[in-house]
């Protein structure tokens, strides 16, 4: 298969039932596929994610795993599709790979399912370094841009079944929007993005269209993200983790409002 002819999107048969009555239509739904990451001829991990903005995806997921500190440590990258998914084939710089074949050396076997194949309890919940950045933002600008992201969000339109992953940049508006079936992975490809194109995560803000679990934290944290915004609330780890990496969170972004729950010091009320 030809990674260029991979969809985003397919069309399925529907039955539209309403108080009108049935009728017969057709509707965009997402496609979903197995996405291999592959470092220097080994398979790291699989996700199901759409098949969309891979070279994004490859990149953001290297760098927000911390399998990678930038996209210069990628030598390589080649997208094969197969029959059964997609291989994101990476070929690592000489020193980063090394770091990853001692980190496999180091683990202890084959385990049960676990957060992106870690095999400890520290693994879950690795000490993160401190987020530094002067970046003050008005409410209104983070109630306005979200509104904005869902008007740009253009699978989520079609399918009504995307998370929305976005950068906006104060003065700038929102620079880059990536989507996906699954938040962490239109993260992963809104990270990719950033780091293939120059965006400093320090000077603006992420906006995601889901609640705020610990890994988008986490993933954040890594990349520099000062503001996390969200339409949904965190969960009570996710606010810790945040506190001490230094992440402002803000969450149930509505027409009508938002809150925020650490790092108050950098919005502007009022």
């Amino acid at each position: 298969m030809n990674p260029a002819s991979l969809a985003a999107t397919a069309l399925a048969r529907t039955l539209r039932v309403d108080g009108q009555g049935a009728v017969a239509m057709d509707r965009a739904v997402p496609e979903e596929t197995p996405v291999a990451f592959v470092y220097d001829a080994t398979t790291e991990a699989v996700m199901m994610a759409t098949p969309a903005d891979l070279e994004d995806f490859a990149v953001g997921f290297s760098l927000t795993e911390r399998i990678v500190g930038s996209a210069q440590d990628i030598a390589a990258l080649e997208i094969a599709a197969q029959a059964a998914g997609v291989e994101l084939r990476m070929w690592l710089t000489k020193d980063r790979a090394g770091a990853l074949a001692s980190r496999r050396r180091t683990r202890a076997g084959p385990t049960g399912c676990g957060l992106c194949g870690i095999e400890s309890l520290a693994e879950a919940l690795p000490t993160l370094a401190v987020v530094r950045s002067t970046l003050k933002v008005r409410t209104g600008a983070i109630l306005e841009v979200m509104k904005d992201l869902a008007d740009r969000q253009t699978l989520n339109r079609q399918t009504r079944a995307m998370h929305g992953a976005a950068f906006f940049v104060p003065g700038r508006g929102i620079v880059i929007v990536r989507e996906d079936v699954g938040r962490h992975n239109a993260l992963d490809k809104l990270a990719g993005a950033m780091a293939r194109g120059g965006e400093r995560a320090s000077e603006g803000v992420v906006l995601i269209t889901s609640r705020v679990s610990v890994e988008l934290v986490q993933k954040a944290a890594v990349i520099g993200a000062p503001i996390l915004a969200a339409v949904s609330a965190p969960t009570a780890l996710a606010l810790r983790v945040a506190e001490a990496a230094g992440v402002t969170i803000v969450g149930v972004v509505r027409a009508d409002g938002l809150e925020v729950f650490t790092g108050a010091e950098r919005i502007l009320t009022g």
